[in-house]
C-alpha cells in the first residue's frame, strides 16, 4: 500500500479502480517562417482563437446549462480566447520573431503561466491551469490533434493524472467517473471550483501521483482529509468501507445543518458567512446555507484581464453577486493589489520588500492611483442601490489611513449625487485588522468604522514576521501562536468596549478546532470557506457560550503553538467528534 497526501478540494471518500490519463505532450519547435508567410500566418493563429473558443462555448451548452458557476468559468476561457490584446501579442510575436503560429502560441502563453506561477499568492497562482487549458486547446486546432472526450469513459473509476483543465473537470461522465486526483493544482483553481459545483470528490497538489499508481490499481480517495491510498491492503478496505458508511451519516447531518440557524446550545445567534474569490462561488455560500458574504476578494478582476477593469466591470460583477445571494449581505474588500498579487496589465512598481511596500489600501491612496481606487468604490456604492453591501479597506495600519479612505468614499458619493446615480448614503464602512499595528490600536480604530474584519492569513503573517508561503516556516505559520490569539483578544475586547461589530474572515474561521476558542474570545461573527459552512455551524450548533470562555481561558494561558493546537483538537474531539 502506498499513501500520497494532497489539498482536499471536494468532499467524499471513494474506493473504485484507477483510470490514469497520460500527460497530453505536444513537442513545439521553434520553426522559422519567410517573411512571405508571416500574414497567412497571422490569419491561421487568428483563425484558431476563433475555433477555439467556438469550441469552448460548445462545452459550456453541453456541460454547462444547469450550473452557472461551471458556465461561468467556461465564459472566462471564451473571454480569454476571444481577448483582442492576446491575439494581437501573439501576432506580434509571429511578425518580430518570424516563428510559426503554434511555436507563439506556446511562447506567449508560457510567460503568462509563468508569471502567475512566481506568484506566492494562491488564487493568482491557481490560474495557471486555466492557461494550461487554453494552451493545449489552440494547440490542438493548429495541429489538427483529436481531443480525448473524458465524458467517453464508460467504467466506474477514479480518474489520476497531471492535471485536469476546468473544461475537462466539467465534462467528466459523473455515472462512471467517481472522483478524481491530480498531481497539481490548488483550492481556488477553477479545476476545483468545478469539482465543488458538480459534486465530485477531489483532491489535488499530489506532486507524484502519476507515478506511483497504475491503470486497474485499487484506489481510495479520502476527499476528507486528502489522502489517496493506492493498492491498500484488506484490513485499509475494511475499515474505509465502514468509514464510508460513517460519513455519509455525517454528510447526511452537514446536509440537514445548512437550513438551521448558526446558534449555540444555550441560545446565542452567530452570524455565519462565505468568502469568495468568483461571482459564482456566492452560490455555493447560498446553498450551504451561508447568512451572506463577509469576504469578497476583488482581485480576481485585475487579475483576469490584460486591461484594468472599468467601472462597468465592477458594477456587473457586484450584481451578479447581489443576484446570486437572494438578498443576503455582502461585504466587499476594496482591491488588495500588491505584494504577490499584481494586476496583469505590469503597472506596478518594483520594491525590494513588496510585501511590507506599496499594496493594498496604501497603493490605492497613492495620488497615481486615486483614478483606481475611485472607479471601483463609484461601482460598489452604485451596486449598493441594488442590494445590502458594505465596504472594506484592506491592510489599514493607521488612524490617518481610515480617514483618508473614508474621505474619498464621501467625495465619490458627492460626484454620484451629481451624475444622478442612486447609492446607499448610510453604507456601513469596515476595515480588515490584518497587522499587529491595527490590532494594537484597534481602539482608535473601533471610532472610525462600523465594523472590523479580522484578517487571520495576513495577521499571523506580519506578527510571526513569517512568509506564509515558505514551506520551510509553515510550523510558525499557525493561528494557534499565542501571540495571535492574544492579538484578537485586543481587538475583541476593544470593538465590543466601542459598539463595534466583529468577525474573523480567515482560514482560522474555517477550522472547527478554533471555533470554541473564537467564540470564547467573544467572536459572534464568523466568514469561512463557502463548503466549510455546514460543518462550521455544526460545531457551533454543539457549544455553548460558558465552554467556549473556559476553552478561551485555558488556551490564553498556553506557551507554544503545539500546545493550543492539541488542546483544542482534543476539547473539539470530546463535543463533536464527527468534524475530526
Amino acid at each position: 500500500m502506498e499513501i500520497k497526501n494532497g489539498i482536499p478540494v471536494s468532499p467524499g471518500i471513494i474506493i473504485s479502480k484507477c483510470c490514469l490519463l497520460e500527460a497530453e505532450d505536444f513537442r513545439i519547435q521553434h520553426k522559422a517562417i519567410e517573411s512571405e508567410q508571416i500574414e497567412d500566418e497571422v490569419k491561421r493563429v487568428e483563425k484558431a482563437f476563433q475555433q477555439a473558443a467556438e469550441q469552448v462555448r460548445e462545452l459550456s451548452k453541453k456541460y454547462g446549462s444547469d450550473d452557472s458557476g461551471i458556465r461561468d468559468i467556461f465564459a472566462v476561457h471564451v473571454g480569454f480566447l476571444s481577448d483582442e490584446s492576446l491575439i494581437k501579442r501573439v501576432s506580434k510575436r509571429i511578425r518580430e520573431k518570424s516563428v510559426c503560429s503554434e511555436y507563439a502560441v506556446s511562447n506567449v502563453l508560457k510567460e503568462i503561466s509563468g508569471t502567475l506561477s512566481s506568484s506566492s499568492d494562491n488564487y493568482v497562482r491557481e490560474r495557471v491551469s486555466d492557461i494550461y487549458d487554453i494552451e493545449k486547446r489552440l494547440l490542438r486546432v493548429l495541429t489538427k490533434r483529436e481531443y480525448y472526450d473524458l465524458g467517453s469513459i464508460n467504467e466506474e473509476c477514479v480518474v489520476i493524472a497531471n492535471d485536469l483543465s476546468p473544461t475537462q473537470t466539467a465534462s467528466l461522465n459523473l455515472d462512471y467517473v467517481k472522483g478524481f486526483a491530480t498531481n497539481a493544482g490548488g483550492r481556488t483553481s477553477h479545476t476545483a471550483i468545478v469539482a465543488r459545483s458538480i459534486g465530485i470528490p477531489a483532491i489535488v497538489a499530489l506532486e507524484d501521483i502519476t507515478s506511483s499508481a497504475e491503470d486497474g490499481d485499487t484506489i481510495i480517495l479520502d476527499g476528507y482529509k486528502g489522502t489517496v491510498l493506492i493498492r491498500p491492503d484488506s484490513e485499509t478496505l475494511e475499515e474505509y468501507r465502514r468509514y464510508s458508511d460513517d460519513t455519509i451519516a455525517v454528510e447526511q447531518k452537514l446536509q440537514k445543518t445548512c437550513d438551521l440557524p448558526a446558534e449555540t446550545t444555550d441560545g446565542v445567534k452567530v452570524s455565519l458567512g462565505g468568502n469568495i474569490e468568483l461571482p459564482q462561488e456566492a452560490d455555493i455560500v447560498a446553498s450551504k446555507g451561508g447568512e451572506g458574504v463577509g469576504l469578497y476578494r476583488t482581485e480576481f478582476l485585475y487579475l483576469q484581464n490584460d486591461k484594468m477593469p472599468s467601472e462597468q466591470d465592477h458594477y456587473n460583477a457586484y450584481l451578479d453577486v447581489i443576484r446570486r445571494l437572494g438578498g443576503r449581505p455582502l461585504v466587499i474588500r476594496t482591491m488588495d493589489l500588491g505584494a504577490d498579487k499584481m494586476p496583469s496589465d505590469g503597472k506596478f512598481p518594483v520594491e525590494t520588500n513588496p510585501v511590507l511596500g506599496l499594496r493594498s489600501i496604501r497603493y490605492c491612496l497613492t495620488t497615481k492611483n486615486l483614478p483606481l481606487f475611485r472607479t471601483q468604490l463609484r461601482a460598489i456604492l452604485r451596486a449598493s442601490a441594488q442590494g445590502d453591501i458594505k465596504i472594506m479597506f484592506p491592510l489599514i495600519t493607521t488612524v490617518e489611513e481610515v480617514r483618508h479612505a473614508k474621505m474619498v468614499v464621501r467625495d465619490v458619493m458627492e460626484d454620484l449625487a451629481d451624475d444622478g446615480f442612486d447609492y446607499d448614503f448610510n453604507i456601513k464602512i469596515g476595515i480588515m485588522i490584518e497587522t499587529p499595528s491595527s490590532a494594537l490600536i484597534s481602539a482608535f480604530l473601533a471610532k472610525e468604522v462600523d465594523f472590523f474584519s479580522i484578517g487571520t492569513n495576513d495577521l499571523i503573517q506580519y506578527t510571526l514576521a513569517v512568509d506564509r508561503a515558505n514551506e520551510k516556516l509553515a510550523s510558525l505559520y499557525s493561528p494557534g501562536q499565542p501571540a495571535v490569539i492574544k492579538l484578537i483578544k485586543e481587538v475583541v475586547r476593544n470593538a465590543k468596549k466601542a459598539g463595534t461589530d466583529v468577525c474573523v474572515c480567515g482560514e482560522m474561521a474555517s477550522e472547527p478546532e478554533f471555533v470554541p476558542l473564537l467564540l470564547g474570545l467573544g467572536v459572534r461573527s464568523f466568514s469561512v470557506a463557502a463548503p466549510r459552512i455546514p460543518e462550521i455551524k455544526l460545531v457551533i450548533r454543539a457549544l455553548d457560550i460558558p465552554t467556549c470562555e473556559e476553552v478561551a481561558r485555558r488556551a490564553g494561558c498556553l506557551e507554544t503553538r503545539r500546545s493550543v493546537i492539541n488542546y483544542l483538537r482534543d476539547t473539539l474531539m470530546g463535543i463533536v467528534p464527527e468534524v475530526q
